[in-house]
């Protein structure tokens, strides 16, 4: 494994491993409680160094070919692919995702992101003729990026990708929780030919260096995907110097499933989406939305599908639902789960506590039951609010109307699906007030933009859509 991302003891600015302070941040293995590392607690002195070396380096880097830009996007990706095993073993040992979720979706995705956003640049329009206008898209300049824990390489990747083909330079603050694949990235860059300076890394805890990225005069734009409370912050931080802020927040997305759906699938597919990454994913599906009178038939088949998830240690390979990413994060959805019980929701599977056979290695880590409650109240806390765990609540609606307005009644909108016969299922999605929406169980596309309505944030990730986030337009007249 890589010295640098894992020794705890620097930064990466101006191209270089730097020494952060003598403070450190502890980053502990969710499975047995045990410290597994160590990064240094930055300071806002860090992130002034780190603006600066990026600052240095944005004129050359803008002013590099965007194909130049693109061929050095599309090293990083085989950068990264030759280096799966170790980023999967890492992200594994920070935050808890079962190892084969890491090698195929932690490890891997970032891989596919980073090739697809490099093969854009050729066909990209970075200039266009309007009547006697020349629009120019240019890059904005140095780009603050704070990622969040549940999806680590992922989230930086998807911001730092666009941002550096775009032609900007990036000072990135990684969750402190599991923050050591930033590293490896940054070896990774270096290797592909990318200039000291273009991409920098801060350590360090939100209230210092994320506020100290939002709020500095140098940055012109943040790029933050986190907790709807945490991007509130930022955005009212970076209004100070009225720079560009794109978020990625939370979500509470609704799986409709219609009465003439494949209950197969449609369930199936439902758990799968509620429980991956145990339920640490803003974009999952944690509502499943069902007719009334399939109800009890849809429960029963929700039990039998969750029966299937095996918890435990997540290094072995038959475990699907390791530890939640913190003890934090374990006490808050184990409240939750405390909380539909005492609401009335009808507990089918799962509840509070310690899973049942754990081995004695793990009594120390964040373990919760894979929980569903049946027959939820539409405006219960559990159905509104992102408990960002593996519980699924299932909600009965009676007629078409009334599943949309359920569907739409948090103050969330980030994904969501619908299962149906396809017209059908299309004229639901149309109504649904989030960004993007599944239908039948689709493939996700990587050229598609993701982001959210309402307090899912603002702007797009991904695609063309993804790229143009990080553009300036400046219109020539002649």
């Amino acid at each position: 494994m890589s010295t640098t991302a894992l020794n705890g003891s620097t930064h990466w600015i101006g191209g270089a491993a730097v020494a952060g302070s003598t403070d450190l941040i502890e980053v502990v293995n969710p499975a047995n409680g045990e410290v597994f590392a160590q990064v240094p607690s930055g300071t806002a002195a860090d992130v002034d160094r780190a603006v600066a070396a990026a600052t240095a380096a944005f004129p050359g880097w803008a002013a590099t070919d965007p194909a130049e830009r693109a061929e050095v996007v599309r090293r990083i990706s085989e950068g990264l692919r030759g280096r799966v095993e170790e980023i999967a073993t890492t992200i594994t040992g920070e935050m808890g995702a079962p190892i084969t979720l890491s090698r195929a979706a932690q490890a891997g995705l970032p891989v596919m992101v980073a090739a697809t956003f490099a093969a854009l640049a050729a066909d990209f329009h970075w200039t266009e003729e309007i009547g006697n206008s020349l629009v120019v898209r240019e890059p904005i300049g140095v780009v603050g990026a704070i990622t969040p824990w549940n999806f680590p390489l992922q989230q930086i990747v998807a911001k730092s990708a666009p941002a550096l083909l775009a032609g900007n330079t990036v000072v990135l603050k990684p969750s402190e929780i599991a923050p050591l694949t930033a590293g490896i990235l940054a070896e990774i860059a270096a290797e592909a030919g990318l200039p000291a300076g273009v991409f920098n890394v801060v350590h360090g805890t939100g209230p210092v260096v994320g506020e100290a990225i939002a709020a500095h005069p140098g940055i012109g734009m943040v790029s933050f995907t986190g907790s709807t409370r945490a991007g509130r912050r930022v955005s009212a931080v970076a209004a100070e110097t009225v720079k560009r802020v794109a978020l990625e927040l939370g979500g509470k997305s609704a799986n409709v499933i219609l009465d003439d759906a494949d209950l197969d699938v449609a369930v199936r597919l439902g758990v799968g989406h509620a429980f991956a990454n145990g339920g640490q994913v803003c974009g999952g599906w944690p509502r499943m939305l069902v007719p009334a009178a399939l109800h009890d038939e849809i429960v029963e088949r929700a039990v039998a599908a969750a029966a299937e998830y095996t918890v435990g240690d997540p290094t072995d390979e038959a475990t699907r639902i390791g530890p939640m990413a913190s003890k934090t994060q374990r006490d808050r959805v184990d409240g939750y789960i405390r909380r539909g019980i005492a609401d009335g929701a009808t507990l089918a599977f799962g509840g509070p506590g310690e899973p049942d056979g754990l081995h004695s290695g793990l009594h120390g880590g964040a373990y919760v039951k894979p929980t569903i409650f049946a027959d939820v109240a539409p405006d219960s806390v559990i159905a509104q609010e992102e408990i960002f765990g593996p519980v699924l609540t299932i909600i009965p609606y009676v007629g078409d109307d009334q599943a949309v307005e359920i569907a739409d009644s948090t103050t969330y909108g980030l994904t969501g699906a619908v299962f149906g016969s396809d017209e059908r299922a299309l004229a639901i999605a149309r109504r649904l007030r989030t960004g993007q929406v599944d239908i039948n169980g689709a493939q996700w596309n990587p050229l598609a933009p993701f982001g959210g309505y309402k307090q899912s944030g603002n702007g797009r990730e991904f695609g063309r859509h993804g790229i143009e986030e990080f553009l300036e337009t400046k219109a020539i007249q002649r």
